[in-house]
């Protein structure tokens, strides 16, 4: 399976990374944004593009690929909704576009988030633009569209977040979450699960269209026995 990560520089993209580089299934990652993810790796081939908005000079480029991770996101924290909206859904529509052009087939992987609101209608803003987002990629002539929304993702194998203030939870929260995976487990994950859901969905495919933190775990459970020959 080949594959085109976008977001290889944020958490859950490197994160993503990580468990492609690694897996026997994954034979080939082009690794697509506005700057080197810094990984080296045989299997890894990189596309640095400074215009996100505007992807379709590279579509010659992205041909053969059988699947996009789309882990690309930032958070709306002091963004007004015209530029959350800009980043959030026009970016991601933009590439699917190119994508698909190169691509037919393809399988697309989209990281949403818990709460993302499908209805378009509710008060967060947020939320409602991550579910504009996910019905478009719903309506695009994919393969199949697997929407993944997870809750409290714990980084993992080196994996470090690009805001300060939330390393400083990681670094907190760490040591006890063994123990809060226990206690919420349909509210938290890791880098390392999300990554294995994503091969997993963009292989073989997913129970259901919207997965939730439970439905990652469940997923990457599953490959993770696979892997071990379970």
């Amino acid at each position: 399976m080949k594959v085109i990560l976008f977001g290889a520089t944020g958490m859950i993209g490197s994160g993503a990374l990580i468990e492609c580089l690694e897996h026997p299934d994954v034979e080939a990652v082009l690794a697509v944004g506005r700057r080197p993810s810094g990984a080296r790796h045989e299997k890894l081939s990189e596309l640095v593009h400074d215009d996100l908005l505007d992807v379709s000079g590279v579509v010659d480029q992205v041909h053969g690929y059988d699947a996009c991770l789309y882990c690309l996101g930032v958070s709306s924290a002091g963004m007004s909704e015209e530029a959350y909206d800009r980043v959030t859904y026009a970016m991601t529509v933009a590439a699917a576009e190119a994508l698909l052009a190169a691509n037919p087939r393809l399988v697309m992987c989209y990281i949403s988030g818990a709460g993302a609101d499908g209805s378009e209608s509710g008060r967060v803003m947020w939320a409602r633009i991550k579910g504009k987002t996910e019905n478009q990629l719903k309506r695009m002539p994919f393969a199949s569209v697997w929407i993944f929304r997870p809750g409290y993702i714990q980084p993992l194998k080196g994996v470090r977040s690009r805001t300060p203030l939330y390393n400083a939870l990681y670094a907190v929260t760490g040591p006890v979450f063994p123990i809060l995976a226990r206690l919420a487990p349909r509210w938290v994950t890791t880098t390392e699960k999300v990554g294995l859901a994503l091969i997993r969905a963009a292989r073989d495919g997913a129970p259901s269209t919207i997965l939730e933190s439970a439905d990652i775990n469940a997923l990457a459970e599953a490959e993770e026995g696979r892997l071990s020959g379970r």
